[in-house]
């Protein structure tokens, strides 16, 4: 019996080690010279690409020495290593799920008009997901209002991201009165920001493991955002092994975190959306899967780009680079922003912060507040770009009662159909052109009207988009 009792504790005392007992690990950076092919092999053999360098064609994995060798007999060129990374955790400075909240329950204390704090659901372990909604008069419920949503770390490690999240809420609240352009927003819109999506990840990354990526499901983590049901586990850009870094999970929004998401887009339907994520310095938009593109490629592409121009590099030189994931990286299924695309008409960003020279979590004194800065030009441009060409009204019945269950026919420069609001309000960013609108209801007749977007939203008159009983 005693003989048992030693070796159950030994086994525990193994279980719990996790990461500790497996072969050390680092960070190594290799040089490709056949990216689509290489980056392939990358994927198909489980490793865990940290980010890339797309000037230089690198990419940093975190990997232990086996691997290293593994690869170099494989063809690929060893750059560097470093096994010194690694932390056990985080600078001090960054965020943990319990400070995120209490900043967060902080700033809602302090600006009461203007912040409301809400959980929007609870994560594998029953943490609360927090979500500030930041508008002028909160508590007054105005459906009127066009929504915008940021958020932050889908993935644990990612912790320079959280700060961004609170960078925005900060620069909202502190300077609604003073910017001009703030003030606008603020009573204008509805923004809502996330700073930290996976905040049982985050817990792990402060106290199992610095460099943990997914959730918290069974002791091995489902990578989240690969989680979500539109095109899950459909083009080889997850993975189905548990030890994969970006484990898709055993079903199509199988994890309670991305079904929160799910739901609150649904509830909420944003306009816009950043998803931040870190590094590389990059702007992706839908979709994650080679050849196939989006009913409104002209609209998104464009703001993409511009988006990215006004993102500064970590080295002062140059901006962010923009595209699809299989243009820029590889192929990417059950990713939040193919979701938000096609299943709620958003128009929706990943903007991966930070360069391969400061990594998942640069020295928080130099780095904070100089990433922080450089991002506010991003969500700054995509809250302008909201007064930029569009248009938005409401359908309702010949008594003003919303329609619901009405659709958009848009047929111009850009193509395509939009589901009104569960208020029956719509908002389309559209590139300027002429148009056709043709709203469509079941039991009613159709409403047309050809107009012309310039640079500033279009209020169509409501009615314009009175539906006509039968």
């Amino acid at each position: 019996m005693k003989n048992f009792k030693f070796i159950f504790l030994g086994m525990l005392a193994l279980s719990t080690m996790g990461l500790s007992s497996a072969p050390k690990k680092g960070t190594a950076t290799f040089e490709l010279s056949d990216w689509p092919k290489q980056m392939s092999k990358i994927h198909s053999m489980e490793l865990d690409l940290a980010g890339v360098n797309l000037n230089q064609k690198q990419v940093d994995l975190i990997i232990n020495n086996d691997q290293i060798e593994s690869l170099k007999k494989l063809g690929f060129k060893l750059i560097s290593t470093n096994f010194n990374s690694n932390k056990s955790s985080p600078d001090s400075g960054y965020q943990s799920p319990v400070k995120i909240e209490s900043s967060l329950k902080q700033y809602a204390a302090k600006f009461p008009n203007l912040a409301q704090l809400t959980s929007i659901g609870k994560s594998l372990e029953g943490r609360d997901i927090w979500a500030i909604r930041l508008t002028k008069d909160v508590a007054t419920n105005n459906p009127a209002k066009p929504h915008i949503l940021f958020n932050s770390m889908h993935h644990a490690r990612e912790v320079m991201t959280a700060e961004v999240g609170l960078d925005i809420v900060d620069q909202l609240l502190t300077q609604y009165g003073k910017d001009a352009s703030i003030t606008q927003w603020m009573d204008s819109y509805e923004i809502w920001v996330i700073p930290m999506f996976n905040v049982d990840g985050n817990n792990l990354v402060w106290t199992h493991d610095s460099m943990w990526r997914k959730n918290a499901r069974g002791g091995y983590g489902v990578d989240i955002n690969r989680n979500y049901p539109y095109a899950w586990n459909s083009c080889n850009g997850s993975g189905s092994s548990q030890s994969a870094q970006d484990f898709h999970g055993a079903s199509a929004a199988s994890e309670p975190e991305t079904k929160v998401m799910m739901n609150f887009v649904n509830q909420v339907r944003p306009v816009f959306e950043i998803s931040y994520h870190s590094y590389s310095e990059l702007v992706i938009y839908p979709y994650g899967c080679p050849n196939q593109h989006t009913q409104t490629k002209d609209v998104i592409e464009k703001i993409g780009k511009e988006l990215a121009s006004k993102l500064v590099s970590d080295n002062g030189k140059g901006t962010y680079t923009a595209g699809t994931a299989p243009e820029l990286l590889y192929a990417v299924d059950g990713g939040d922003i193919d979701w938000l695309y096609h299943e709620a008409q958003v128009i929706p960003f990943v903007i991966e912060i930070n360069s391969n020279g400061q990594g998942f979590q640069p020295s928080y004194s130099k780095w904070r507040d100089i990433t922080v800065q450089r991002q506010r030009e991003g969500w700054k441009y995509l809250l302008n770009r909201m007064s930029g060409s569009a248009i938005h009204g409401q359908v309702t019945d010949q008594k003003g009662t919303p329609i619901t269950n009405a659709k958009l026919h848009i047929t111009g420069p850009t193509n395509q159909d939009y589901a009104v609001n569960n208020e029956g309000y719509f908002f389309v960013i559209l590139n300027p052109g002429n148009y056709s609108i043709t709203v469509q209801a079941p039991g009613t007749e159709n409403t047309s009207k050809n107009i012309t977007v310039a640079n500033k939203p279009i209020e169509l008159p409501m009615k314009m988009f009175t539906a006509k009983s039968l």
